[in-house]
């Protein structure tokens, strides 16, 4: 009587389990379709706005400065020179020939030089991506009504010119070549920074370190400090790296410093050691949790064959969780590759036209140059930073890519290895 009673109890009870199954089921469901249209939707929006038709007025007629009935764009290096120095003010042309002499620059230079400092093109309208496949004739009414001198061009604003030029005040010139210098030469100094570092800490307090009161506090400070907002660590550098440190991080103690006002503490070496700090704690939690994921018997084994405890952490420890370690390093670069916040603290230019030279350069990087772009309130600015979002992505997949193969690689000589 007692099973009886008891199994439509259970039967009650065990639909309730599968009921709430069911739910969890469809939320985590729910959950995931919600995050890929969301992310579908970010890319759509950056695509729609680096790809479309644009409006291009120029300010001198090009056939206007054809020669003997040559084009402009048709004419040899004298001839182009020739131009130059007809159109062009005098004071002009000597600020020019004190940059580079015209002599010195090639038919290529000197064609880009008469478009730049005399046809001057500029993008008086831009369209976004859907508007130019499913609004053409929309298009083509305004333009030859509003700008009937307006040349209609489908443009890309991502592509090689892009990714060659360097910042410009006109959209049709602009590029990225200065920021994705500085970018990379940032990352390149926080890795080489932060992953020796966290990943030396990391073994000192998973292999080393005894279970006190001072490293339990250790460990709990880290913990804290991998969620600090990235703009304290910015305050930090600015303290630390561009104030205390300047003659150190200017060049001045190695008499590297260009001089001028250029003689401070901003530079890409302050950057790089500000976002170092900024995921540092990052890669010792990921490398701690890496060592400690790596069987105890395998540090047993190689002491009890005689290896000294550092030799068992680098022969054997270290080889069977670095796959782990490689990818939450990259995974952290990845996050201080988009970082603004603390660069901006720390002093990066906002509107920079020289490629930086030395580790003491002034700087600027993709972030920065996408939030310099996207506060222009001219749409065609709206465009290039859509083309800089594109690139800086392509940066970061290519990271992300880069630790799955290496760790996918690592994975296969260890089972190859056992």
């Amino acid at each position: 009587m007692k099973t009886k009673f008891a199994q439509p109890v259970f039967l009650e009870t065990l639909k309730k389990r599968h009921r709430n199954g069911t739910i969890w089921k469809n939320s985590f469901l729910v959950a995931a379709v919600v995050g890929i249209v969301l992310l579908f939707v970010l890319v759509i929006s950056i695509v729609d706005d680096g790809f479309g038709y644009v409006v291009i007025v120029n300010e001198t007629d090009p056939a206007a400065l054809s020669l003997d009935g040559i084009a402009v764009d048709k004419l040899n290096a004298e001839d182009l020179r020739t131009v130059l120095s007809d159109q062009l003010p005098p004071r002009r042309l000597r600020a020019l020939e004190r940059e580079k002499p015209l002599a010195e620059l090639d038919r290529d230079a000197l064609y880009a030089l008469a478009v730049s400092e005399i046809i001057k093109p500029h993008v008086t309208q831009s369209f976004t991506l859907g508007e130019s496949l499913f609004g053409k004739k929309a298009i083509l009414e305004e333009i030859s009504r509003e700008f009937p001198d307006g040349i209609l061009e489908f443009r890309s604003w991502v592509s090689a010119k892009f990714l060659l030029r360097g910042q410009s005040g006109n959209p049709m010139l602009a590029g990225v070549r200065t920021a994705v210098i500085g970018s990379l030469v940032t990352i390149l100094i926080t890795l080489v920074t932060a992953f020796p570092l966290g990943v030396g800490a990391a073994i000192w307090l998973e292999e080393y370190a005894r279970d006190t009161w001072v490293n339990r506090t250790i460990q709990v400070n880290i913990y804290n400090l991998a969620g600090v907002p990235s703009i304290i660590y910015g305050m930090l550098g600015l303290a630390v790296f561009v104030r205390f440190l300047e003659p150190f991080s200017s060049g001045a103690m190695f008499g590297l410093s260009s001089g001028g006002d250029s003689v401070n503490g901003r530079t890409i070496l302050s950057a790089g050691l500000t976002l170092a700090m900024l995921i540092l704690p990052v890669i010792i939690i990921n490398a701690q949790e890496a060592l400690r994921a790596v069987p105890q018997s395998l540090r047993h084994s190689g002491l009890a064959l005689g290896a000294t405890k550092w030799q068992t952490i680098l022969h054997h420890v270290l080889p069977a969780c670095m796959d782990r370690i490689l990818t939450g390093t990259v995974l952290a670069v990845s996050r201080a590759l988009g970082e603004t916040a603390p660069l901006i603290v720390v002093g990066a230019s906002t509107f920079l036209t020289q490629d930086p030279t030395s580790v003491f350069s002034k700087f600027t990087t993709l972030p920065i140059q996408i939030y310099q772009w996207t506060s222009r309130p001219q749409g065609e600015f709206h465009n290039l930073a859509a083309g800089a979002i594109i690139v800086l992505l392509v940066l970061m997949l290519s990271l992300n890519a880069f630790a799955v193969i290496a760790r996918n690689r690592m994975r296969k000589e260890k089972k190859a290895g056992l």
